[in-house]
């Protein structure tokens, strides 16, 4: 059951997949470039620069309100949040505080129950990303730090939750399907370095709060919050204080370590912005077309499609995912969702691929071939592998197609009659089997033919290959 004592939090920092960045021109394209080869006067915070807002940034924000059921108010405006570190030029970060572009939003999740729940966001606001410090070390001198500023400037939105989220299970999933929406609504590049960062605020009911800053994957807010929870009991059954801080998350040891004071929102020093004038966008929002988002194409997927849930919910949680299910789905619905949800996102995850790196074509005519009949599904996945770990990344036109590898392994299907021999050999291999399926344990069937798909590598149809074995062991009875 849920633990009503958890209290969860949430600020997301996403960053916007616009062209350039939000106060300059300069490009946000820097990934494999050289350091401080993406920066200008203005992202370097120099004396006299002047911010000019990136348009296509407040226009996405906007999606993002919308499609999060977020309402803008009439007028909005960024403030400076002042604190320094080296990372940050100009001793002030261009933000926004007591204005926000949006407000008072929700996001349906699953609880740990399974029960739908909503989850409400207090805001959506723009911000600009500061500059990336980077730690050396050596044998031969004391650490130090460098700094890259391409990242200076970067357009995010920060989206800040109510204390609504109950269990780190429930914070994932949360994340999980906010990631999916914003890269429905292609606002979002998840694959970018750094595209988002998570701080996790959380408290055991009645106690102080405590944040958990910069964690830079799902999986570490959840292993972060896991070892939050476990720290805040301990301290609290030995009758020792929670301090409210800032705690930093070691990803490596799975451990959060004390950072600093909390700080509070006067310790920033916000003021608004002088550069920049107050927005007045909520007009813009009628002319804003959302497209279909995870939870209408995971209906449409049920309707059009006849298949489950569960797997409707797999294949529509990730954008690219659900275009490759569409472009299979023809030879086979049933057969594609089963094949695409249980086995190929599985297979390609063991070797570290993308969905992107798989030809549709081939994945169409090897669900064509077990539709048809021609392999059995062991073959098949015999045949997925063969195809993800040596042609996969050719040229399609080159790349051996499903057909051929099952010609040239021999895995066409086979009656089980065909496979006499094999059963014969088997039961008598295995006496000790065989006697238990005399003595009525039913599993002795399973496990004999077991044996003989692994000696004919999958090509015998299961069900009669149980026939054929029932007939052969009813020969042995005394």
């Amino acid at each position: 059951m849920t633990d009503k004592t958890v209290i969860i939090g949430l600020e997301i920092h996403c960053q916007l997949n616009t062209k350039t960045k939000l106060f300059c021109g300069c490009s946000t394209d820097f990934q494999g470039d050289e350091p401080n080869t993406h920066v200008c006067p203005i992202c370097l915070g120099l004396p006299g620069a002047m911010p000019r807002l990136n348009k296509q940034a407040v226009l996405y924000a906007l999606k993002v309100a919308k499609a999060l059921k977020l309402t803008v108010p009439e007028v909005s405006e960024f403030s400076r949040k002042n604190y320094f570190y080296p990372d940050l030029p100009k001793g002030y970060q261009i933000s926004q505080y007591d204005k926000p572009i949006a407000e008072k939003g929700i996001m349906e999740v699953d609880d740990d129950e399974g029960h739908p729940k909503n989850i409400r966001i207090t805001r959506i606001h723009l911000e600009e990303d500061p500059g990336r410090l980077i730690h050396k070390t050596s044998r031969d001198r004391a650490g130090y730090s460098l700094v890259d500023y391409n990242r200076s400037s970067i357009p995010l939105i920060e989206i800040v939750t109510e204390p609504d989220l109950r269990s780190p299970k429930e914070a994932r999933r949360f994340l999980n399907k906010l990631r999916s929406t914003l890269e429905y609504l292609e606002v979002f590049d998840g694959e970018r370095e750094g595209s988002i960062r998570v701080d996790a605020n959380i408290s055991i009911k009645g106690h102080n709060r405590v944040e958990c800053k910069n964690i830079s994957s799902y999986k570490g807010v959840e292993k972060a919050l896991n070892f939050e929870i476990t720290r805040q009991r301990n301290l609290i059954r030995k009758g020792q204080r929670i301090e409210q801080e800032t705690r930093h998350f070691l990803e490596g040891r799975g451990i959060t370590t004390s950072s600093r004071s909390k700080e509070n929102e006067n310790d920033y020093r916000y003021f608004p912005e002088p550069d920049l004038r107050p927005l007045r966008v909520s007009g813009w929002i009628d002319d804003i077309v959302l497209p279909e988002l995870p939870d209408a194409r995971r209906e449409r997927f049920i309707a059009q499609y006849g298949i489950s849930e569960n797997h409707a919910r797999t294949l529509t949680g990730d954008l690219k995912v659900a275009n490759f299910y569409e472009s299979v789905a023809d030879a086979d619905p049933a057969i594609a969702a089963i094949w695409v949800a249980d086995i190929l996102l599985g297979e390609i995850n063991y070797r570290s691929m993308r969905i992107d790196d798989v030809p549709t074509m081939n994945i169409g005519d090897l669900i064509a071939l077990i539709r048809d009949g021609t392999i059995t599904d062991k073959s098949g996945v015999e045949v997925l592998r063969v195809m993800l770990d040596h042609c996969i990344g050719e040229d399609v036109e080159t790349c051996e197609m499903p057909a051929d590898i099952v010609t040239r392994l021999g895995l066409t299907k086979a009656a089980g009659d065909d496979f006499t021999a094999e059963i014969g050999k088997v039961i008598a291999a295995n006496p000790n089997a065989v006697a238990d399926y005399h003595a009525g344990k039913k599993g002795a069937v399973n496990f004999l033919v077991g044996q003989v798909m692994k000696a004919t590598r999958g090509r015998a149809d299961p069900k009669e290959l149980n026939t054929a074995m029932a007939d052969a062991l009813k020969e042995t009875e005394e």
